[in-house]
């Protein structure tokens, strides 16, 4: 049966390391919402062609684009044996959606990587990102070390100062917690500590993941 995965976080809570790592370990593809609008746009569909007119009028793409085009990219081949949504839902009004998308699935689990906020601003406001492919360096990275990935320059994020990501965790506890209230009480869903040591928060993952899929009677 399929493995359909949502992972949940606030900013610095590692959730787009760990389902990327998840991801190339059971070998599903992590789907994010930018590579999703990117590849519509490409592909010149129906939708990818209005989401392109509206990003080049500047404004937002809509919860019914958005939507349409999760839809189309969860209905392509790679999809069929599970996925890693990465960036959707953002809001209630879209998990809503996204459950109407799921009829007919194998259920969504749902894990929820929770961290004090304390913990998210140390993160947040040391973090380091690459300057050439824009990939952030492990927690703890020396700003003279280079990217992992392509061997570029590592510098910290402009919106990484203090000020900013309190109120990037204010946004996210507006918005998006109300995402963790939504999917708490399913069978389907787990918190894991993710104030712990990388490697200890990815066997957790896995350790909630296999609990909540068998949670959905699998």
């Amino acid at each position: 049966m399929a493995l359909n995965l949502i992972v949940l976080g606030p900013p610095g809570a590692g959730k787009g390391t760990q389902a990327q790592r998840f991801a190339r370990e059971r070998g599903i593809p992590q789907i994010s919402t930018g590579d999703m609008l990117r590849e519509a746009v490409k592909a010149g569909t129906p939708v990818g062609l209005r989401a392109k007119a509206i990003m080049e009028s500047g404004a937002l793409v809509s919860d019914e684009v958005i939507v349409e085009i999760v839809r189309e990219r969860l209905d392509q081949k790679d999809a069929a044996g599970g996925f890693i949504l990465d960036g959707f839902p953002r809001t209630v009004a879209q998990a809503q959606a996204l459950d109407g998308l799921m009829l007919g699935r194998d259920p969504l689990v749902v894990v929820d990587i929770a961290v004090p906020e304390t913990e998210l601003i140390r993160r947040l406001t040391s973090r380091l990102v690459c300057e050439d492919c824009g990939t952030n360096a492990e927690p703890g990275t020396s700003p003279e070390a280079p990217c992992a990935r392509c061997g570029g320059r590592l510098k910290q994020r402009a919106d990484d100062n203090e000020g900013v990501v309190r109120e990037r965790l204010k946004v996210y506890r507006q918005n998006t917690q109300p995402l963790v209230d939504y999917y708490r009480t399913r069978p389907t869903f787990r918190a894991v500590d993710g104030a712990q040591a990388p490697d200890r928060v990815a066997a957790d993952l896995a350790a909630a993941i296999a609990a909540a899929a068998n949670g959905a009677g699998r």
